[in-house]
């Protein structure tokens, strides 16, 4: 399988460099500029419209964040094109969900979802079957984690000396409001309760050096809760480790003749 990737930032990049590993490729990028920002995709073919990617290109990697997704998916899936979206936070907004959806039935293709910077996502697909009653998941960041966020006119982030929460409310609201921050809300409300009915708390906490993201659900099936630390990438503090290699972890899924 050909696969091309969107974006060239730190995530894109980790992703780049575990596919050549495994010698997946990629087999062309699409960015903004044909100009390569690093030195071991020069060689690969570089476009900047859906339109110039070579036709044998049948997977592509969405690592280029909402506005990637907003901007190529569309046009991707009515071609033909799957595509794995680490943009999960994008399809709180309903009309475009809906555009996504309809693009994919009409072109025949599949947008999947990569589990990005969270897990237990399994356990609550699984719990969801037999009816949850109470999902929330609550988001700690350093608070500089927090910048260029609604946080940053809530809070003096450079000054806070214990946890404060600046935000509480639905999961639609916080992937509407922190588009860059609130992907794994997005991906327990897509997994479990929905939007609207997945409760969310963000905080900013400045005892803690890494993210920490934690799932709370009851349901039927009982209840759990679940915990990770997350370490950020070393060439972007801002970008997720695990979300990166969820990325990873969904082509080889899509490749291997047995996936769990």
């Amino acid at each position: 399988m050909k696969i091309g990737i969107i974006g060239e930032g730190a995530i894109g990049r980790y992703v780049a460099e575990a596919l050549q590993q495994r010698g997946w490729g990629p087999h062309a990028v699409l960015a903004r500029t044909t100009q390569a920002k690093d030195t071991s995709l020069a060689d690969v073919v570089r476009v900047t419209s859906v339109t110039e990617l070579p036709a044998e290109i049948a997977l592509v990697l969405d690592c280029g964040g909402h506005a990637a997704l907003t901007q190529h998916g569309p046009a991707l899936l009515a071609q033909g094109t799957d595509v794995i979206t680490l943009s999960l936070g994008a399809l709180a907004d309903a009309t475009l969900a809906e555009t996504l959806t309809q693009a994919a039935q009409s072109g025949g293709a599949q947008l999947h979802l990569a589990s990005g910077a969270i897990g237990a996502l399994d356990s609550l697909r699984a719990a969801k079957v037999g009816g949850l009653t109470d999902v929330t998941y609550i988001g700690r960041k350093p608070p500089l984690g927090w910048k260029g966020s609604p946080a940053e006119v809530q809070l003096d982030l450079g000054s806070l000396s214990a946890p404060t929460v600046h935000f509480e409310g639905t999961a639609r609201q916080a992937a509407l409001s922190y588009p860059k921050n609130a992907n794994v809300a997005a991906a327990v409300a897509l997994a479990g309760t929905g939007f609207d009915d997945t409760r969310v708390k963000l905080v900013a906490d400045p005892t803690i050096t890494a993210n920490i993201h934690e799932v709370q659900a009851t349901g039927a099936f009982g209840q759990f809760s679940f915990r990770i630390e997350g370490s950020a990438l070393p060439d972007n503090p801002r970008s997720s480790a695990l979300a990166a290699m969820s990325m990873v972890a969904s082509v080889e899924r899509l490749l291997s003749p047995m996936s769990m």
